[in-house]
């Protein structure tokens, strides 16, 4: 799988502001087109321009897979008409106190990790949104663990600092093996500089080589 290195508004914390599945790349408005090409190439996928409760960032707000969106209870009519008409996609608002739900849920197409914060009724209609097998839990000690992991259905990577046995455990729910990783120069809190669908990745411009390597080994699948 290849692995790109790209930049959004000069950082490389492009996963806070943009989200994407095999079909769909989720861009703020008014982003450059001549950068959305460059991701529409390296992702195989259609950039569509958005806001999430009337912001940029889409990464922090959204989950999303092949199956569903899930968007907190602060999206405008307007987002939510949006994005049931641009997308086949189960689209649901989940009404919750817990906004950033990026931050707080990491899944593929088979299953994921949901914040121990969340009520079990509030977990079982995130399933059913996304038609998948979650669980709860802390990864590496932290409850945002959508902001410690990042996987698809081809690979995926957690915060280096989780137990072997957490690792084994998520493992198994998503369908791949899990690796320890950093992005960008050793950072451990993955989703904010990666982009990924089942197609290939794409993270922050300041991830090093040696990273590469251990992302390209962890997508490998």
């Amino acid at each position: 799988m290849d692995i790109f290195k790209y930049d959004i508004y000069r950082g490389s914390n492009i996963g806070i502001y943009t989200n994407a599945n095999d079909e769909k790349i989720f861009l703020p408005r008014g982003f450059a087109r001549s950068k959305a090409s460059s991701l529409e190439e390296y992702l195989g996928a259609e950039a569509l321009y958005t806001s999430v409760a009337n912001t940029r960032l889409i990464g922090v707000l959204m989950v999303l897979n092949n199956h569903g969106i899930i968007l907190p209870n602060t999206v405008s009519e307007e987002e939510m008409l949006f994005y049931k008409k641009q997308t086949d996609l189960n689209v649901t608002i989940l009404d919750t106190k817990f906004t950033a739900l990026g931050n707080m849920i990491s899944v593929n197409d088979k299953g994921g990790v949901a914040s121990p914060v969340f009520p079990a009724e509030e977990v079982r209609r995130i399933a059913d949104a996304l038609d998948i097998e979650i669980i709860q839990g802390r990864i590496a000690g932290y409850t945002q663990v959508g902001v410690v992991m990042v996987v698809t259905s081809r690979g995926g990577i957690i915060h280096p600092e989780t137990d072997d046995e957490d690792i084994k455990e998520i493992s198994s729910v998503v369908g791949v093996d899990l690796e320890p990783a950093t992005i960008n120069g050793g950072v451990p809190f993955l989703s904010s500089g990666v982009i990924a669908n089942n197609k290939s990745v794409v993270v922050g411009s300041f991830t090093s080589g040696p990273e590469i390597m251990m992302l390209t080994r962890a997508f490998s699948g």
